[in-house]
């Protein structure tokens, strides 16, 4: 899925519009591995590989549902020591017009296994419009990761296929929370970006990406899981 598209999160809420856009109802799944699971810029696995997959579902009448899941890694000094990332989602997509589509939905961050307290678990609605190679997405979050109170996401893609079998995809997002304790800083917002290319061949798709955010280290408990970083990706869609 999403982070799902693990490019980037890959972008995250495009992702899902997938399944939703298809002519006829089919499932489908998808596997991964990548160099650094990044979420908005942020790792998700300590800056280490992470193991990736999902299934999906879409249905004739636009509607779609979903599983994905990450291994991550927050390290052990840190309040969250769960080790599994496991979204369930569901929505509507449809296209309309010559170029535009628009898509709805539901996502239930969850993470199974921790056992220090801290409540990981969270939820977002999101809604994404698209226009030829461009998408514009909004996502709300009525208590962000951690409970860390009232949290906004919007973001801009533009994924070019220059030929049949390379793909550049530009992203820059803007994270916006209510409270401040979602990172150690007084810092209540950050932005995130990304540029990278696929590359498909032989049925797999071959990522590379620069991906990032304004943080500092001091934002992120003294860590630089916010920091500029190549992300290496190796995915198949089934």
């Amino acid at each position: 899925m999403l982070k799902k598209t693990a490019l980037s999160a890959a972008l995250a809420l495009g992702a899902l519009t997938g399944a939703a856009n298809d002519a006829h109802a089919e499932i489908s799944a998808n596997v991964a591995l990548v160099n650094d699971y990044r979420f908005r810029g942020i790792s998700q696995s300590n800056e280490n590989p992470a193991v990736q997959g999902g299934f999906d579902y879409g249905f004739e009448n636009g509607f779609y549902v979903g599983t994905w899941g990450s291994t991550v890694d927050f390290d052990s000094t840190t309040d969250f020591n769960g080790s599994l990332e496991l979204d369930v989602y569901g929505g509507w997509g449809t296209e309309f017009g010559e170029n535009s589509s628009i898509d709805v939905g539901y996502i239930y961050y969850a993470y199974p296994g921790d056992d220090n307290g801290l409540d990981g678990d969270y939820q977002e609605i999101y809604v994404n419009y698209g226009w030829r190679d461009l998408s514009l997405g909004a996502a709300y979050s009525n208590d962000y990761f951690g409970g860390s109170g009232k949290f906004w996401y919007l973001q801009a893609n533009y994924d070019w296929s220059f030929t049949e079998d390379w793909t550049l995809s530009l992203h820059v997002g803007y994270n916006d929370f209510d409270e401040d304790i979602f990172l150690s800083s007084d810092k209540g917002n950050y932005t995130d970006y990304s540029i990278g290319v696929t590359w498909s061949v032989v049925g797999v798709d071959l990522g590379l990406s620069w991906v990032g955010t304004n943080l500092k280290e001091e934002d992120v408990f003294g860590y630089s899981w916010g920091d500029d970083t190549a992300v290496f990706s190796l995915s198949k869609s089934f």
